[in-house]
């Protein structure tokens, strides 16, 4: 071998040496700050990690959110009308945020099966669910067009009992 095809062979050998490391680097990197989704059958189920950030959606049960009044600390259910996961958060909720809406709240599942939300996404309008909500609904066989029409109903129901919305608190 010539001494100037060695100088390219190395030349070469270090050229992919180095993209495999800087692309190990990025995957590495990215599967660090990746949020997977898992709907409250998939916690129930145990596939989600503990102790990691992930996001969980469904519909907002009815009749769970509690409200501490001396501080910003609200309690409430997450539910895919097969199983329910336990939420809490302290922070301003979003103004779309009620009853009977689909959310998605990004968080960390901890050990005694209680989702700790560092953030809470409410949806846009009354035709919009999240996509993983409603692959999540659709998947525990149930269509994300019935629960428009049932936000809506619930949204009106709890109107007409002058239910305050979450920005009036």
């Amino acid at each position: 071998m010539t001494p100037k095809r060695k100088q390219k062979l190395f030349v070469i050998l270090g050229l992919v040496s180095l993209t495999a490391i800087a692309v190990g680097l990025t995957l590495y990197a990215l599967r660090a700050n990746i949020n997977l989704f898992f709907s409250p059958v998939q916690i129930a189920q145990g596939d989600a990690p503990l102790e990691r950030t992930i996001r969980a959606g469904g519909m907002v049960k009815e009749g769970s959110v509690a409200r501490d009044p001396d501080s910003l600390n609200v309690e409430f259910q997450v539910t895919d009308y097969v199983d329910d996961l336990d939420v809490y958060y302290s922070g301003i909720l979003p103004d779309l945020f009620r009853e009977g809406q689909g959310v998605v709240v990004v968080g960390q599942l901890q050990a005694d099966g209680r989702m700790r939300a560092d953030e809470v996404l409410a949806r846009h309008d009354e035709n919009y669910m999240p996509p993983e909500v409603a692959q999540a609904l659709e998947e525990a066989g149930y269509k994300p067009a019935d629960f428009q029409a049932k936000a809506a109903e619930v949204g009106k129901r709890l109107e007409a009992e002058g239910v305050p919305k979450a920005s009036e608190y």
